[in-house]
């Protein structure tokens, strides 16, 4: 397991200081902020660790409220809002500085047997031909060099692999509004599915919005020609997955309207499981 995987999994790891209450660091993302992916997996290891493992998380639903503080740790107080014979369900709200920045509903689930069929996997190249973050980002000579090293510093726990060009590498003119990312963690994790699903949350929040700047053929926050944030995400995890094997992230932005951006996505195993269906809202706003 590289360094940065590890580091990124004593980010995750929170400190219980008591009874369904944990204590998160935090760390700059991208831009001087807690990362929302950061925000969201933090709180559903929270919800988590007051859930019998034999239920896995089927889906979480959160808002971001407030921007996070990079410099300052974040509570997390767990509402155990009912544990039922088949599903248990947790509320979750992150505290800085005395306010909540960020609140998750999640729902667990003993496993059953039932109705099954899924949505089929859309093409894509094999990830093993496409270029790395670091060979795609360092071809850029538009892009500041701070903010590469941002980006590739953000990205060393994860492998993560853009099918086309990502917005910020060609921008300008307005393209299809769907963009396909691999991703894997660079090493192996343990065995604990909880784990895989929060690997799998934090990475959701890092691409989901490309679709949205792809439609106006807007570069994003890398080259400053939009400002936004995440407002609000949900998830529902269909099927067991691993987050340390290649996972496709097929993403599609149906509308952009009143200074925000929808973007929703699947999921997919390498072989072709549905594991995950994502949507997200945010603020895309371009500066005045």
């Amino acid at each position: 397991m590289n360094q940065a995987l590890q580091g990124l999994l004593d980010l995750l790891d929170l400190e219980q200081i008591e009874e369904d209450i944990f204590r998160g660091q935090s760390r700059s993302a991208v831009v001087p902020r807690v990362f929302g992916g950061q925000v969201a997996a933090q709180a559903l290891v929270a919800a988590g660790r007051t859930v019998p493992a034999e239920r896995p998380a089927h889906s979480l639903h959160a808002y971001f409220l407030r921007m996070g503080d990079p410099g300052a740790p974040i509570v997390y107080n767990v509402d155990r809002m009912r544990d039922g014979r088949s599903f248990t369900t947790r509320r979750v709200v992150a505290v800085q500085h005395g306010k909540p920045i960020f609140a998750l509903s999640a729902s667990f689930q003993t496993y059953e047997e039932g109705l099954d069929h899924q949505a089929p996997m859309p093409p894509a190249p094999d990830p093993a031909t496409l270029p790395t973050s670091e060979e795609r980002l360092r071809g850029y000579d538009h892009l500041d060099p701070a903010v590469v090293e941002r980006f590739l510093e953000a990205r060393q726990a994860v492998d993560l692999r853009y099918v086309d060009e990502p917005p910020y590498g060609r921008f300008g003119e307005p393209r299809e509004p769907h963009s396909q990312v691999w991703f894997r963690t660079n090493g192996k994790l343990a065995d604990d599915p909880l784990l895989h699903v929060v690997l799998a949350t934090y990475v959701s929040d890092m691409t989901l919005l490309d679709s949205v700047l792809l439609a106006h053929g807007r570069g994003g926050w890398a080259v400053g020609d939009v400002v936004g944030a995440s407002l609000d995400h949900a998830m529902w995890f269909h099927r067991p997955f691993r987050a340390d094997e290649w996972l496709l992230y097929d993403q599609e932005s149906p509308s952009a309207y009143g200074g925000r951006g929808l973007g929703q996505a699947r999921i997919y195993t390498q072989d072709g499981q549905l594991a995950v269906s994502v949507i997200q809202e945010g603020v895309v706003r371009v500066p005045r």
